[in-house]
């Protein structure tokens, strides 16, 4: 009798859970534009000693070295874990180093980033934090806060304390709740997409200041649904509204100027002199011009087991190249568009 009724709520636990790439995946008919054949090679990445995990996160430095943020390990990652490394490999593909290892804001991997003047940018969702890394691998600044494990271990597990049902945290300044990206501005202003449950952008001068945030919870206008990548340039801010399919543009004050549909769901936006480049974590790549027109889209990631979180980063290092990061394929891969 036990045994039965562990089976029924098994069953009715994994009727009522969402599937494994409800966030992702797309499932859409074939985009309009035209499709194009684009090369595709996976990096060798090795590290004495380590295994590459999930690859969330990618970016290179001025010197072509390549930084991935991995959730890896086998110590967990939620409350006091962790599973965000971040490994940095040269030209050739070498392994060099560990960056900020054991740092109290590791814990769930999700995107670094590399700014014009080589700091390195970690963006963690498990501690709510955005660490710049000088590029001697000294802390030059931190954003947001990790929860404390032993306040959250007391109020939910000792008193049972619940969230209530249907209703979002709400959004503070100065902290972040599960940030996915960060982008800057031409004069060096911050932007982060702060991400998943607070469904914004902030804004913050150089020194971290707090300058503007923009948008709430929803799907209308002023609104997000999972903020899960940003972009800056050419004179506007680029955020990926992922799961309302859609990228939302702005001015570098974060006035809204446009949405930018017809491209599956955005995961990963990224922009260039010519073009600004978005991905679907089904794999699929839209290369669009400066007006949000679609040129042409590709098909990556097949053949190799999976169906989707087959793009969660996207890296542009030029016009037609780009570096893509996997929470599902565990590789880092190097796409060229034909020009």
């Amino acid at each position: 009798m036990k045994r039965l009724a562990v089976t029924l709520g098994l069953l009715v636990l994994a009727a009522s859970s969402p599937p494994v790439f409800a966030q992702g995946g797309g499932g859409a008919a074939p985009p309009a534009g035209r499709q194009v054949q684009v090369t595709e090679k996976i990096l060798p990445l090795r590290i004495p000693g380590e295994t590459i995990g999930e690859t969330e996160g990618v970016s290179l430095n001025s010197a072509g070295h390549l930084f991935v943020f991995s959730r890896t390990g086998w110590s967990g990652s939620s409350r006091g874990g962790n599973a965000a490394r971040v490994f940095e490999f040269d030209k050739n593909l070498k392994f060099v180093k560990e960056w900020i290892p054991n740092a109290y804001g590791l814990s769930f991997a999700h995107g670094v980033r590399v700014d014009p003047k080589d700091n390195v940018w970690v963006v963690d969702e498990g501690s709510n934090m955005i660490i710049k890394v000088d590029p001697t691998g000294l802390v030059a600044m931190v954003l947001g806060r990790k929860p404390e494990s032993i306040d959250w271990w007391e109020e939910h597990v000792e008193h049972g304390v619940h969230e209530p049902k249907g209703e979002r945290p709400k959004a503070l300044k100065g902290t972040y709740n599960r940030p996915t990206d960060v982008a800057w501005g031409p004069d060096g202003s911050i932007f982060v997409a702060d991400g998943y449950n607070n469904s914004r952008v902030v804004k913050l001068a150089p020194d971290g200041t707090w300058l503007k945030e923009y948008g709430s919870y929803g799907n209308g206008d002023g609104q997000f649904n999972t903020v899960h990548s940003i972009a800056a340039g050419y004179g506007h801010v680029y955020v990926a509204d992922r799961a309302n399919r859609r990228i939302q543009v702005f001015d570098y004050d974060l006035n809204f100027e446009r949405y930018i549909s017809g491209i599956g769901m955005p995961w990963a936006v990224q922009v260039t002199p010519k073009y600004i480049y978005s991905g679907d974590g089904d794999g699929k790549i839209y290369r669009l011009d400066h007006d949000g027109k679609l040129i042409d889209w590709a098909q990556t990631g097949m053949g190799q087991g999976q169906t989707g979180c087959i793009v969660h980063t996207l890296q542009a290092v030029s016009d037609t190249e780009l570096y893509r990061g996997s929470c599902t394929l565990w590789n880092v891969a190097r796409i060229t568009f034909p020009n």
